[in-house]
């Protein structure tokens, strides 16, 4: 079976960090696989927020999440600080990828990398629409 690989860009745009609280710590003792996706989704929301915008509001245009891809590292522990940097990339007709790493604060150790897919919805019309250019401008699209 082939494995996801997911390439970094050169540069990110945007980091964050993010505390390991215990409620995101799994039987295993370390980061919950679905917990993974909720802090990626806190560096998402401020990610948008850092650009002037939410994600219901891009230029007056929300977003949804096409797809999700993770592919794992290391392990993370609770008490942990993670790093999340995030840019986007990959523009086609309606959306981007938003690119993310995220690692340990105070080791550098990459725990994970990944890319959330995103569609430009106007929820007003409940239908796809084009990447605002103010955005992808902001973003080197």
């Amino acid at each position: 079976m082939s494995r996801i690989k997911i390439d970094l860009p050169a540069r990110f745009a945007f980091a964050t960090e993010v505390p390991i609280t215990i409620n995101l710590i799994n039987y295993g003792n370390h980061l919950d696989n679905a917990a993974l996706l909720m802090l990626v989704s806190e560096a998402r929301v401020r990610f948008f927020k850092a650009l002037g915008y939410s994600e219901l509001d891009v230029e007056g245009i929300g977003i949804i999440i096409a797809d999700a891809a993770v592919q794992y590292r290391s392990e993370a522990f609770h008490g942990e600080i993670m790093v999340v940097e995030m840019a986007a990339g990959d523009f086609n007709q309606y959306g981007c990828d938003l690119v993310w790493r995220l690692t340990e604060q105070a080791s550098g150790r990459e725990v994970a990398r990944g890319k959330h897919g995103i569609v430009f919805f106007d929820y007003a019309a409940r239908q796809p629409t084009g990447a605002p250019a103010a955005f992808v401008a902001k973003v080197g699209g």
